[in-house]
Formats: C-alpha cells, structure tokens, sequence
C-alpha cells in the first residue's frame, strides 16, 4: 500500500488537477461555438493527450512514448470512465443522490486508473521501483 502513496501518487493527483482544468477550460471556451459534443469531444480528447503525455514522462517515467502505451492508455481510460464509472455510479446511488455518487465513483476510478497505469501501460517502470 506504501507504493500507492509514493510520490508518483502525488504527481499523479497533479496531473489529474491539471488534466480536469484543461477540460473544463476548453469546453467552456468552445461549447458556444461547437456546440456541446463537439466541445466536449475536443476538451476530454486534450485533457487525455495531456494526461497520457504527462503521466507517462513524469509520473511512471517512460522515457518516451510508445504507441504500445497509448493503445494500453486508451483502453484502461475507457474501461474505467465508460464501464466501471457508470456501474459504481448505479451502485453508489444507495448511498446519496446522483452527484454524490459520481463523486465516489470518481475518487474510486482516479485510484483504478493509478494502478492501471503503473502495472498494465507502463509496467516496466513499476517493477523498476518508479
């Protein structure tokens, strides 16, 4: 549990910080002029090459990107914001209302996503200690 709390955890929070402002800038840049899809697509689309860029150099190391680790990228992102997001959402629900349970489901995905990152896009790095 203590590698969870390294410092790579803390860049990561940062990242995350960043990443969410980058969206929430951009989508409210573009929202009057695109509309909301297509804002939307073009904020989340930044926020995640800033995110994997960034994650993959500083956080976890990489060294250089590869489009091995995108590809690992991509997937794990979908999975936890398109699959497992919604269903904790539904599950969560017991607990609150719905904004209650986005949040939880965020604070759960946000540690998903660290441990996914760290053992199945940039595993090397992990074992390395990083």
């Amino acid at each position: 549990m203590r590698a969870l709390l390294d410092s790579s955890a803390v860049r990561f929070a940062a990242v995350g910080v960043v990443n969410t402002a980058i969206d929430v800038v951009l989508f409210t840049l573009l929202h009057e002029h695109l509309g909301i899809v297509l804002a939307n697509l073009v904020s989340t689309s930044a926020g995640m090459a800033f995110s994997f860029t960034v994650n993959g150099l500083l956080v976890f190391k990489a060294g250089r990107l590869r489009w091995r680790d995108a590809a690992r990228f991509l997937a794990t992102t979908g999975v936890s914001m398109w699959v497992l997001q919604p269903v904790l959402i539904h599950l969560l629900l017991a607990l609150g209302p719905a904004p209650l349970a986005k949040l939880l489901a965020t604070g759960i995905t946000v540690v998903v996503n660290f441990v996914a990152y760290r053992y199945l896009v940039w595993p090397t790095r992990a074992r390395a200690g990083v």
